[in-house]
């Protein structure tokens, strides 16, 4: 599902018009993302959590030559569904 047909079903679910759905997701994209730069937690329950994890920097290989290379530290979004999600 992409964002176009994710508003769409939105719309249609909450019984709202498209324009309204579109801010309301923008909406709730825009707070993630803020609350996710500064390194926050976003806990849906019954869908899932997000938060910001410090990934190390470490060996990898390049799989065509096969030479080591080094991996920089970076941070990166995990996210872990709640255990009924899929019920």
């Amino acid at each position: 599902m992409n964002k176009i047909e994710l508003i769409a079903a939105v719309a249609e679910e909450a019984g709202m018009t498209k324009v309204d759905a579109r801010k309301a997701i923008d909406a709730v994209l825009e707070v993630s993302k803020k609350e996710l730069k500064k390194g926050g937690k976003i806990a849906l329950v019954g869908f899932g959590t997000m938060g910001v994890i410090n990934r190390p920097a470490r060996q990898g290989r390049n799989p065509r030559t096969g030479k080591t290379i080094k991996i920089a530290a970076k941070k990166v979004v995990r996210f872990k569904p709640a255990a009924n999600i899929l019920k």
